[in-house]
C-alpha cells in the first residue's frame, strides 16, 4: 500500500514563499509519477504541477508558471513544490498524488493521494 504524506503548508504574507513535502512510503517511488493539486472551499480540485518518473520532465498550471517549481528526490521517495511570490488566490489546501508508472502528463489519473497541507496567504 502506498502511503503520501504533506507537510510544509503554513500561513505566509502575499509575496512570501513556502517549499511543500509530500512522502511516499510503500513501494518504488522512482517510478512514479507525481503530481501536486489544490482545493479552496468551494471549488473543485485543481491541478497545479506534475513531474515524470525522473525529474527530468515537468508540467505547470499556467497560473502558477514563473512561480512554483516541483522537483523530487528519489532517493529520499520526495517529490517537492517550491511556492514562490505568493498571492492570496494561492491558498487552498494542497495534496499530492502518484501513480506508479504513470505518465505525469495526466497526473489527474493518479491511483494515490495524500491527505493534503493547507496552504493559507494574507494579503
Amino acid at each position: 500500500q502506498v502511503q503520501l504524506v504533506e507537510s510544509g503548508g503554513g500561513l505566509v504574507q502575499a509575496r512570501g514563499s513556502l517549499r511543500l513535502s509530500c512522502a511516499v512510503s510503500g513501494r518504488t517511488f522512482s517510478t512514479f509519477a507525481m503530481g501536486w493539486f489544490r482545493q479552496s472551499p468551494g471549488e473543485e480540485r485543481e491541478f497545479v504541477a506534475s513531474i515524470d518518473w525522473s525529474g527530468g520532465r515537468t508540467d505547470y498550471a499556467d497560473s502558477v508558471k514563473g512561480r512554483f517549481t516541483i522537483s523530487r528526490d528519489n532517493a529520499k521517495n520526495t517529490v517537492y513544490l517550491h511556492m514562490d511570490s505568493l498571492i492570496p488566490e494561492d491558498t487552498a489546501v494542497y495534496c499530492c498524488a502518484a501513480d506508479p508508472g504513470g505518465d505525469y502528463r495526466y497526473i489527474d489519473e493518479a491511483t494515490y493521494w495524500g491527505q493534503g497541507t493547507q496552504v493559507t496567504v494574507s494579503s
